[in-house]
């Protein structure tokens, strides 16, 4: 998947729209990114990429180039 593309996923994850969604945006800036959306990134991880992160990394992320990042690391990002 393109950044693009990985944005969009993440929006609609979200449910944000697509511009509210950018690399740079904080985790405080997304509200469905709580202790709920929290868990549905991390069934989605897994359902659609086959990722599976560990509590640490999960901690870790703060905003959504986080997310991005996972998924460059994970070679699921072109």
């Amino acid at each position: 998947m393109t950044e693009a593309e990985a944005l969009e996923w993440i929006a609609e994850l979200f449910e944000e729209s697509s511009d509210a969604i950018q690399a740079d945006t904080p985790r405080d800036d997304v509200p469905a990114w709580d202790s709920l959306g929290v868990l549905s990134l991390i069934a989605a991880l897994d359902q659609r990429c086959g990722i599976v992160l560990s509590g640490e990394e999960i901690e870790k992320m703060t905003r959504i180039d986080d997310i991005l990042e996972v998924l460059r690391v994970n070679k699921k990002l072109e």
